[in-house]
């Protein structure tokens, strides 16, 4: 199969349903597209009802083509990471592996222009978080919330406003920065450095003062990002976890035990943000963005350092400081049902306390029930006093 083949098949993928994000490639299957969360099925001629072995094979090696890197990962490892661009028109960040001795592939689409903070309709306080000079951000949610959009969101507003020279270290590069305030260098894992701790290392004699790194995988690339962040840099990562408290024990868990006590306390000091992320059915079609955000406070700190009891847990931290724009899972769903954008059983199977979450529902039903019978009253006022023309005819003859 030659390029222009290929790239002929993925144009007709991407153009086949509206809101694609992702391209499936399995053996025993069709072309498939994830749409709007949601798998579905692509025809293109000529047909292919489902893809054999040696058709995916022949995908694969069009897009790894002479990477001995890539070849020797797969081979090893059983899966590779890479990125493939689109006749300049679209971008994929690439994941090859073998699954019951065959090749399958995903093929992630991210937005073609780099997001801005508003357009991606994310609260207030992430401009916040923006403006951070150093410590850490951690953006964390499961494959295919967004956190990467949501990180380019967030360097796209520091090239906004900043003069800082910005380092990224990616597997792969999904987003291509212009410089703008800014000065963006991006690295991309393999091609231009070997692992992320070798390239954080590196990064830190290259002069940056944001550095964005792809995921937090390791305890070696977690060591040197606190370091980095000790040092007046301000780090952004990921890590695969559904909330804060996950997020510190994840990351606690990636040290020795005798190490538990130290780490908390540099970590207490370190962390600034975590913001976590969840993607819910959006009511009408599409998919709404849930988000809980946490700073940095006393008792963020104590409850780092010390751990969470009983009386001091990160969720009822985050819910009493709503006023400085903090807010649990459970808020972004009240306020989402408050908006119309989800239903109520959508509501209740996303939400983290469903107690919390019910009594949320039900007094936005009330405040909507006595919106209701308010302006119901306000008609019936209308018409006992004759509307808009005046009094009504039977009050007239009553006078009379």
């Amino acid at each position: 199969m030659h390029r222009a083949d290929f790239d002929r098949i993925l144009t007709a993928m991407m153009e086949a349903h509206p809101g694609v994000s992702d391209l499936l490639f399995t053996v025993g299957r069709p072309f498939q597209v994830e749409s709007y969360g949601e798998l579905k099925q692509v025809d293109i001629h000529p047909e292919v009802h489902r893809l054999t072995p040696i058709q995916t094979e022949t995908l694969a090696l069009n897009i790894i083509g002479d990477d001995r890197r890539l070849i020797k990962e797969l081979i090893m490892m059983g899966s590779c990471d890479c990125s493939y661009a689109l006749n300049e028109r679209f971008r994929f960040r690439v994941n090859i592996f073998k699954q019951r001795g065959n090749f399958a592939i995903v093929m992630r689409k991210p937005q073609a222009e780099v997001p801005s903070l508003n357009g991606l309709g994310l609260p207030p306080i992430f401009e916040d978080i923006s403006k951070e000079k150093n410590g850490i951000v951690l953006v964390t949610g499961a494959t295919g919330c967004g956190k990467t959009t949501t990180l380019a969101a967030l360097l796209n507003e520091i090239n906004e406003n900043q003069a800082v020279h910005v380092v990224t270290l990616e597997d792969p590069i999904e987003f291509v920065h212009r410089h703008k305030n800014s000065t963006f260098s991006q690295r991309e894992l393999g091609s231009d450095f070997d692992d992320y701790p070798s390239g954080l290392r590196a990064a830190l004699r290259q002069a940056p003062k944001v550095i964005l790194v792809g995921e937090m995988r390791d305890r070696d690339t977690v060591e040197i990002a606190l370091t980095a962040a000790e040092t007046g840099h301000l780090v952004l990562s990921t890590i695969h976890t559904i909330d804060a408290g996950q997020t510190i024990n994840r990351i606690i868990g990636l040290f020795e035990q005798n190490e538990e006590k130290q780490l908390r306390l540099r970590l207490a000091d370190t962390i600034r943000y975590v913001v976590s992320q969840r993607l819910a059915p959006k009511r009408g079609g599409g998919r709404l963005m849930l988000t809980e955000v946490m700073g940095s406070n006393l008792r963020v700190r104590e409850a780092i350092a010390f751990g969470e009891t009983e009386h001091r847990t990160f969720y009822e931290i985050i819910e009493s400081n709503a006023t400085f724009g903090w807010h649990t899972f459970d808020q972004s769903i009240a306020r989402g049902y408050e908006a119309e954008l989800l239903t109520e059983e959508t509501a209740n199977l996303y939400a983290t306390r469903k107690g919390k979450v019910t009594r949320a529902l039900d007094n936005s039903k009330k405040r909507r029930g006595l919106e209701q019978n308010s302006s119901g009253n306000l008609r019936l006022d209308k018409l006992a006093a004759g509307g808009a023309n005046g009094p009504a005819s039977g009050s007239l003859k009553i006078d009379d």
